[in-house]
């Protein structure tokens, strides 16, 4: 789906999500603080959860023609991603404190 869009709706896709996934990210930093990635960070993992769920999705033979469906994988994808890598940084800094 992503590789059938021309250039210019794939940069307006990407720069859409990435402002929504600022907002998505500066919300969750509120909430997380010290725990979550910043602002801008939570914007990147969001991002590349989003576009990582909807290639891992067209590589399953999974149709995403409809935008809802579409929307809705991505947005899966991003909180998944973002929840393992809070998770995985939870476990680190608890195997690592002194």
């Amino acid at each position: 789906m992503l590789w059938n869009l021309d250039p210019g709706w794939l940069m307006m896709a990407v720069a859409f999500v990435a402002v929504m996934s600022f907002f998505f990210g500066a919300a969750l930093d509120a909430i997380m603080k010290e725990d979550g990635f910043g602002p801008t960070g939570n914007m990147m993992l969001f991002t590349t959860g989003f576009f990582g769920a909807v290639l891992v999705a067209n590589s399953y033979g999974i149709s995403l023609r409809e935008l809802s469906l579409a929307t809705a994988w991505g947005l899966g994808g991003a909180f998944i991603f973002i929840s393992v890598l809070a998770l995985l940084k939870a476990a680190l800094g608890w195997l690592l404190q002194p």
